[in-house]
């Protein structure tokens, strides 16, 4: 998630439910099943139909919410966050009444709308992106007209929850780049992230919410107030090679098996260029791929790194001293495992190269005869303007070097990206369905806005 202007390091996950009996444990629940999208705040608002209540703390969400949290946060419909960069959900009591909301995405040109407003009169706290949305809303007269505001008015991604007394609604942007997916247990009815938080509490998947659509949450089940359809999806396409849970679908498509199939093309690709002993992961992102690669190739599947159960994902820290740290404590070698063998090391992405450098370090020094890497996504060439992935061009070393040198620069034997081709084949999904501008730089918004005009 966007926190503060100008650092794009989006990472966050939204739960929505409409309960039977108090909901604030169940969403805390559901929260924890989402803490992979982010692990600096939490937070979860409540309504008993009359008001709006909220708790948000900075932290993981088990160890933060106390049992005096729980009293607070009274009613049986809520909603819940947990980021990488700022408190959500926010309130706001506004000419709608009070609501609270929080959400998933990037904002491209947050600054300008900010501005925008403040010249208007309008007066912020943080200047944070969730604060915008806010402001966006309470200005129109419903919340309909507040969420057309934001898709005429935003350059960017988003899925979006509002808490009100009446009860849920929860809106996705008309290219679809964050998931967001509707499920159902008996008279409960949840909108998530993420399936997996969905499938732990015993929810059945009843859809995903269509790229563009709004849906209110309330006893009734779920209803359609409004789709926009803007003829161009984008879902981002690094949910399936790291962001999202190894255990949820994501539109439709499992992310266990797109994983597996990033590494079986990636074996395809070696297939009699050299000798391997043993397929590896850098866990945890790395082990679909590995796995996809081993039952391709049929090379033996081996861990080489023990993970330790209470790091956090390197990838999703606020700076990058905190990640080259989680990075560093995070992993340690079996040396048994690794001395003498040649190894083909499976991991997601490259973006500066310092973290697989210092495993491909790490294997030599314990022993490792040769070290192959195999990267499920190709070569990282844009900062991402929609959500996860690179901050700055400069932290990009595929636009420094090229392939070779890279593998130079890592110490590996050898280094092979996915093609953007495979990548695509891979998630199952045609090409003007996904977003890959990280890769190929071609804005889904800008051909949407094409069309329009």
């Amino acid at each position: 998630m966007v926190g503060f202007l100008g650092e794009i390091e989006e990472n966050c996950g939204v739960f929505g439910l409409w309960g039977n009996g108090e909901c604030a444990k169940k969403i805390h629940g559901a929260l924890h099943f989402l803490q992979h999208r982010g692990q600096q705040y939490c937070g979860i608002a409540t309504s008993d139909g009359k008001g709006v209540f909220i708790q948000s703390h900075k932290g993981l969400v088990d160890p933060t919410f106390t049992r005096e949290d729980f009293e607070q946060l009274k009613g049986n419909f809520g909603i819940g966050h947990v980021s990488l960069r700022d408190r959500q959900p926010m309130t706001l009591r506004s000419r709608l009444g009070d609501f609270a909301i929080c959400f998933n995405g990037n904002i491209g040109n947050a600054a300008e709308l900010i501005e925008l407003l403040k010249r208007q009169g309008h007066s912020f706290w943080l200047d944070s992106q969730v604060e915008l949305l806010a402001k966006l809303i309470a200005r129109e007269d419903s919340f309909l007209g507040g969420l057309a505001s934001i898709r005429k008015r935003v350059d960017g991604s988003y899925s979006l929850l509002i808490l009100t007394p009446e009860g849920i609604i929860a809106a996705r942007d008309a290219c679809g780049f964050k998931p967001m997916v509707l499920g159902k247990n008996n008279r409960e009815y949840a909108v998530s992230s993420e399936s997996r938080a969905l499938q732990n509490l015993g929810f059945e998947i009843e859809r995903d919410v269509k790229p563009g659509e709004v849906v209110k949450i309330s006893e009734k089940g779920f209803a359609t107030l409004d789709l926009f359809e803007s003829g161009r999806k984008a879902h981002c396409a690094f949910e399936w090679a790291y962001t999202a849970s190894v255990d949820s679908i994501i539109d439709g498509m499992p992310v266990d098996r797109a994983r597996n199939n990033m590494g079986a093309m990636l074996a395809k690709r070696d297939k009699g260029k050299f000798k391997a002993d043993i397929v590896a992961p850098v866990p945890n992102s790395g082990i679909g791929h590995a796995e996809g690669y081993h039952a391709e190739s049929k090379v033996p599947l081996k861990s080489v790194f023990m993970i330790d159960r209470y790091g956090d994902r390197s990838y999703t820290q606020a700076t990058q001293d905190e990640r080259d740290s989680m990075a560093r404590k995070k992993l340690s070698v079996i040396r048994d495992a690794v001395k003498g063998k040649r190894i083909v090391l499976c991991d997601d992405s490259i973006v500066r190269g310092t973290q697989i450098r210092e495993k491909v370090r790490e294997l030599k020094k314990a022993g490792a005869k040769e070290v192959h890497v195999r990267i499920a996504v190709p070569p990282l060439m844009y900062p991402c303007k929609y959500g996860i992935s690179t901050r700055k061009y400069e932290e990009l070393i595929a636009r420094r070097m090229p392939v070779e040198e890279i593998c130079r620069h890592l110490g590996a034997d050898s280094l092979e990206y996915n093609s953007l081709e495979d990548l695509v084949k891979a998630i199952g999904k045609k090409k003007e369905e996904l977003c890959l501008y990280c890769w190929d730089g071609i804005s889904p918004i800008a051909e949407k806005q094409k069309k329009i005009i």
